[in-house]
């Protein structure tokens, strides 16, 4: 038998890719979801890079440096809503802005419950890519715009996204 290499495997994470919109970090516990948002992100420019669960976005966010973080509620380990308020209280993650991705039928509750973790946007699932594509692009120029260094959660208040179309709630 001849000699065995050991293959070094490419990083798990993406790396930063010169010509693209920016750099979104999916997180939702269902694989072909994830693929999903993926799919359409990429294909209109954005740099995807994805997490199976709320602690596994916690794990890798400072490694990625993300513009961007949508979250899935319903989650093992560690769910979107505590997982956004753990980036709001990190100094480091602070200004990210968040979407929440829900398919869950309490639609007010979520946005209540958003609020308070200081999530930026909601989207219902099922969604139109184009919605989707509409709210990450949104959510990077207010990054871009207005960073949220120090900022209160209430004093601000989410752009709500659901099935019929954007909705300001305030």
């Amino acid at each position: 038998m001849g000699k065995s290499r050991t293959r070094v495997l490419p990083a798990t994470y993406s790396r930063r890719v010169s010509g693209v919109s920016g750099r979104v970090l999916v997180v939702d516990d269902n694989r072909v979801i994830r693929q999903l948002i993926r799919v359409n992100l990429e294909l209109e420019g954005f740099e995807v890079v994805t997490a199976a669960d709320g602690a596994e976005c916690l794990d890798v966010v400072h490694e990625v440096c993300p513009d961007v973080v949508t979250l899935d509620v319903v989650m093992p380990r560690l769910d979107g809503l505590r997982t956004a308020a753990r980036l709001r209280e990190d100094p480091r993650t602070r200004h990210l802005p968040v979407a929440i991705i829900s398919a869950c039928t309490e639609y007010e509750a979520d946005a209540t419950a958003g609020r308070a973790a200081g999530v930026d946007a909601f989207l219902a699932k099922p969604f139109e890519p184009a919605e989707l594509v509409r709210v990450v692009r949104q959510l990077m120029q207010q990054e871009r715009r207005e960073p949220r260094d120090g900022a209160d959660a209430d004093s601000e208040e989410p752009s709500a996204v659901s099935r019929s179309g954007p909705r300001t709630e305030g």
